[in-house]
């Protein structure tokens, strides 16, 4: 069995399609074929399920499949572990993130690539279910996501940031001047919220709920970019994350109120596959992220935006909704 009938077969299962796979290894379509075929001989299973195009895995074919997944994330392993032994550590950092943390990740990326200058960084846009499934299937190193979700199955953690949310809403709405708002009062506006199928709307969606009140939004986007690109207008309202703030900032014309919060808003942090040994790339990310102060800098560049208002401060006392 040669390494490379498995990176095939991962091709493969990824592009679902014979002629996609060969172009995505460098090879013929017959070339990957026939090194399936072999693969097939050789452990004396079916492995693909063929007819007139690609239907799929056979289920022996997708225990191999998790097998090569396996064995090539090793393969890597042991390539980071051989570049760290010969003095600096190179190799690509394959990151998954949800959309609404990717404004945040550069407080990440760029201090792993300065303490690490051999290395490479690929980020990816990802659903909690994508990253889910990537992670199981070798796919990624790390990912940034909510930690609290229940689908991540078998992963290590580690917190960076808790959520706070904040109304972003022009100087002249009747709201810009409140020491702070209400979900109930937020409703009442003209809103652009992300999209129901994204997580972080579905926790707006509860703060809601727990005020009495369901929001109607009129513009919904699945994107923190699609939402800022209504609000140069100053017609729309919107909240938002304090994290978003480290990217997108408040826009001219536009306010920052604080929002009533619960005693713990959904935690942030990146997770990685729970098996041994941890990927070298993954524990340096890690590394670097223990020594970042996400949640620090994030809540700095909050209480800047609310002039100093000591926001953080009083957020327990005052703005705190439950026991």
């Amino acid at each position: 069995m040669l390494l490379r009938q498995l990176e095939y077969l991962v091709a493969l299962a990824r592009e679902k399609h014979f002629a996609r796979a060969a172009d995505a290894c460098y090879v013929s379509q017959p070339s990957l074929s026939a090194a399936i075929r072999k693969l097939e001989q050789e452990l004396d299973v079916p492995i693909v399920r063929r007819g007139r195009r690609f239907e799929g895995l056979t289920p022996e074919g997708e225990r191999v499949l998790l097998w090569a997944q396996r064995i090539l994330a090793e393969q890597d392993a042991l390539r980071h572990e051989l570049s760290m032994m010969r003095g600096g550590l190179n190799g690509t950092l394959r990151l998954g993130a949800i959309p609404t943390a990717m404004p945040v990740v550069s407080l990440l990326t760029t201090p792993f690539c300065e303490r690490h200058p051999n290395t490479r960084v690929t980020l990816e846009s990802l659903s909690s279910r994508d990253i889910t499934q990537k992670l199981a299937e070798f796919e990624l190193d790390v990912a940034m996501t909510y930690l609290d979700d229940d689908t991540l199955g078998q992963v290590r953690k580690t917190p960076l940031y808790e959520e706070r949310y904040l109304l972003l809403t022009p100087k002249h709405s009747e709201l810009a001047d409140l020491p702070v708002a209400t979900w109930a009062q937020v409703a009442e506006l003209p809103l652009c919220l992300l999209s129901p199928d994204m997580r972080n709307r579905r926790i707006m969606n509860g703060y809601f709920t727990d005020d009495g009140v369901i929001a109607t939004p009129s513009i919904e986007s699945d994107t923190v970019s699609g939402l800022y690109s209504h609000l140069h207008g100053n017609h729309w309202s919107t909240v938002i994350s304090h994290a978003w703030l480290h990217m997108f900032g408040v826009p001219d014309g536009m306010r920052v109120v604080p929002l009533k919060r619960p005693a713990h808003g959904p935690r942030v942090g990146l997770v990685i596959a729970a098996r041994s040994p941890e990927p070298v790339l993954a524990r340096a990310l890690l590394d670097v992220a223990r020594q970042a102060g996400v949640q620090k800098a994030l809540d700095a560049l909050l209480d800047v935006h609310l002039m100093g208002s000591g926001y953080l401060d009083i957020a327990s006392k005052s703005l705190t909704v439950g026991p």
